[in-house]
């Protein structure tokens, strides 16, 4: 892939992550040493087609995400550390409203995926560029049951059209804008950015990621992050 195109990231690293049972944020946990979101910071600022990385953290931590991560470990390419909303939709609005106007394709990732690849990060921005709209997903392995409210098996999907949806998520930078605009007018709230899209009309791609790319989300996804380290190492 040529480098003709200006490439922003969104990192989005504002949630609370309750789930974790932790009065600190998630992402800025230890994995090996090191805290999940300088582990996902990382993976894009060493890549030399990103221009310019945004994070959105929580408004009461980004001092701290300064200081302790983008200064401590001297990222080169995070530009500014914005505040989040509410919910996840406006946070990455807020993202998206900080990126610098020179922007034409953004990736939107999430801070708590520490082990993206470099080759799934080029190929999605690769895809985006060819097709404006992409989404970064694996295969499901299991089969997957449709329940009402009663716990009623209702269906089974084929398990071959369905795949789990990772991050990143890719776009056309005017596309996602116009998306995200959209769904606020209709008061509408997506589970993530590729559903923003999808609701405008606009087709989307999936590209193949991988199985490791999990999100830090309990406390057991910090055990299966430091084997996945230790593999790699």
């Amino acid at each position: 892939m040529r480098k003709e195109k200006f490439i922003s990231v969104i990192i989005a690293a504002a949630g609370q992550g309750k789930r974790m049972n932790s009065e600190m944020n998630k992402q800025y946990l230890n994995l090996c040493n090191k805290p999940v979101l300088a582990r996902t910071i990382e993976a894009f600022d060493q890549s030399f087609f990103i221009d310019e990385i945004i994070v959105v953290t929580h408004p009461d931590e980004i001092q701290y995400c300064r200081e302790r991560i983008i200064n401590s470990f001297g990222f080169k390419k995070v530009t500014k550390v914005v505040a989040g909303g509410a919910e996840r939709q406006e946070s990455i609005l807020n993202g998206l409203k900080a990126v610098d106007e020179r922007c034409d394709i953004v990736a939107i990732h999430d801070g708590a995926r520490p082990f993206i690849k470099e080759e799934t990060i080029l190929n999605s921005i690769d895809q985006a560029i060819k097709y404006k709209a992409v989404g970064v997903g694996v295969p499901v392995k299991d089969t997957i049951k449709v329940v009402d409210e009663e716990k009623n098996i209702k269906n089974t999907p084929d398990r071959k059209t369905l795949w789990a949806i990772q991050t990143p998520q890719v776009f056309d930078y005017k596309l996602v804008l116009k998306a995200h605009k959209k769904a606020i007018e209709d008061g509408y709230q997506g589970t993530d950015d590729t559903v923003l899209v999808e609701r405008i009309g606009e087709d989307l791609k999936m590209v193949m990621g991988h199985y490791e790319n999990i999100k830090i989300t309990t406390p057991e996804d910090l055990y299966i992050g430091e084997a996945i380290l230790k593999n790699r190492n």
